[in-house]
């Protein structure tokens, strides 16, 4: 009986609060009430087309350079069902753009991500039976990659 006396007293004395004054703390920074997730995106208004630009976390670079797939990075059937899945921004309609799309928009001159990787993208577009193109962003062209090979998503 007297632990349990000693322990509820030693609890009233921790979470009774109080106002303590410290006269050399360092006031205490408020917190936002907003939403601390943000959606990036970018639109296209020529083509009428909404990019996700969120940024790549280091699983995805490794996923990329090891042949896995994790979020956005992966096999051309995990990028179709990433796309599938996603809800992002509001939408739930995101899908992989063609080459023709991706193209267009690494033609256009200045950066328009600000989340943009060094290397190959998926898009939707058959190039043989066993292979996909996708894109590169520095030069804006498409390339043949099969599909169990690991590309970047967007």
């Amino acid at each position: 009986m007297r632990k349990v006396v000693l322990f509820f007293a030693s609890l009233v004395l921790v979470f009774g609060g109080g106002d303590i004054s410290l006269p050399d703390a360092a006031p205490v920074a408020k917190v936002s009430q907003k939403t601390c997730k943000s959606y990036r995106i970018y639109i296209e208004e020529d083509v009428h087309l909404m990019w996700q630009d969120s940024p790549y976390t280091n699983a995805e670079d490794g996923a990329y350079r090891r042949g896995h797939s994790v979020g956005k990075a992966g096999t051309w059937g995990h990028a179709m069902n990433y796309c599938r899945r996603l809800v992002y921004a509001g939408h739930r309609d995101w899908r992989l753009p063609t080459s023709e799309e991706l193209m267009h928009i690494h033609h256009k001159h200045g950066r328009h991500f600000i989340n943009h990787r060094d290397g190959d993208f998926w898009t939707s577009t058959p190039a043989t039976d066993t292979r996909y193109f996708v894109v590169y962003p520095a030069d804006a062209y498409r390339y043949k990659r099969y599909k169990r090979e690991s590309n970047y998503i967007r």
